[in-house]
């Protein structure tokens, strides 16, 4: 047996505060930058109006605004106690650092491997834009730490005693992560595909899809009224008419042909998207495509060249270790297909809507791609 290094075997021993102090200066870092909380347009306009509603007069508002109600209701929450947005930005802070240890011992019980858990953790707490939004007055943060927990839970499922509640609490995180932001929805869709693949491992493939298929026309109609209920406040055409690739600039924006067809307006939202795209095949697809590169590209012509360097250095290469881990079959099954699935959901949301300015739509799934990468470590005795 090889005799590992002085300096590695101190590594491994002092793992745990080492990372807990990545995670502290990562986080003191934003706050020293951006100030604690962090109050922006959103937060203003829709968050905390909407969160004073509910706790004054118990008020929910419809429209768009009832797509994001999980987070106001957060918000309410510190404005009864008193403690208001600091309140909400602390219980946030301390969400997220429970979030890191979940995801430890998530993938150390996965694959029973510290480097794993190691690697995986320390891409959470020290790569920046994953932490940068505790502070913040939106829902990034708290979605982030719900993907966690989500995963948490369907590794515990694995070998619980009662693996029913385990589903149930996974199943439980998803639904509140989804009520947080409408494309949040993807956790549960996710967390079903795991469901079924264990399902399938069980009692066998083909009485799964049996049920599947039953569940499916069962689901139908309400998915259908429930896809368009999702779709009806967004101005999908009116970005589609535009060519934006990213939400609100012109930046890499397409040029929309003369010929461009627009549905009627007082189509269902999904009926105008799909007949938008029959007839507009090529623009439609090239708006897809390139909203989804975007996605992945992760960075953008006005971040700093810094910025730029860091995501080709370490998000980039880690896209590929993702990519094999995904493919691990040593690793549970479900555990792969529901990280894979949060994100490839992710981006095809984002394909079919549109990007956002600061990529936050994938930082919320980056801990998904940290998983994923994470487990292609097969560093034995550690």
């Amino acid at each position: 047996m090889i005799a590992k290094p002085r300096a590695f075997r101190w590594l491994l021993r002092w793992h745990g505060p080492l990372l807990a102090l990545g995670w502290v200066l990562n986080n003191w870092r934003w706050a020293h930058v951006f100030g604690f909380p962090y109050i922006v347009a959103d937060s203003r306009a829709r968050y905390l109006p909407y969160a004073r509603a509910i706790a004054e007069r118990g008020y929910f508002a419809p429209g768009h605004d009832l797509r994001y109600v999980g987070y106001p209701l957060w918000l309410s929450a510190w404005l009864r106690l008193g403690t208001g947005p600091a309140g909400a930005a602390w219980g946030q802070l301390v969400v997220a650092g429970l979030a890191a240890v979940a995801l430890y011992f998530a993938l150390l019980r996965l694959t029973r491997r510290r480097a794993t858990a190691i690697f995986g953790t320390a891409a959470l707490v020290l790569w920046p834009d994953t932490q940068e939004f505790n502070g913040f007055i939106l829902t990034e943060s708290l979605a982030t730490s719900g993907l966690i927990f989500t995963f948490a839970a369907l590794v515990r499922a694995r070998a619980a005693a009662q693996p029913a509640r385990a589903w149930a609490l996974a199943l439980g995180a998803a639904l509140l992560t989804a009520a947080l932001r409408p494309n949040a929805f993807v956790l549960p869709l996710a967390l079903g595909g795991a469901g079924l693949v264990a399902l399938a491992a069980r009692y066998g493939a083909a009485r799964v899809r049996r049920g599947a298929a039953w569940a499916a026309l069962v689901l139908a109609v309400p998915g259908w009224w429930l896809l368009n209920k999702l779709l009806l406040t967004f101005t999908l055409m009116e970005t589609y008419a535009r060519g934006e690739l990213i939400y609100g600039t012109r930046v890499l924006a397409l040029a929309p042909p003369t010929t461009l067809w627009l549905p009627p307006d007082h189509w269902a939202p999904a009926v105008r998207l799909a007949a938008f795209g029959w007839h507009n095949p090529a623009y439609f697809l090239a708006l897809l495509s390139g909203k989804i590169s975007l996605f992945f590209l992760y960075a953008r012509p006005y971040h700093s060249w810094a910025h730029i360097g860091l995501i080709l250095l370490c998000i980039w290469p880690l896209y590929w270790l993702a990519v094999r881990g995904a493919r691990a079959k040593a690793v549970w099954l479900p555990a792969r297909l529901f990280l894979t699935l949060v994100v490839v959901g992710q981006a095809l949301v984002v394909g079919f809507t549109v990007e956002d300015w600061d990529g936050r739509f994938l930082i919320a799934v980056l801990p998904a791609v940290f998983g994923l990468a994470s487990l292609t470590l097969r560093v034995s005795r550690l």
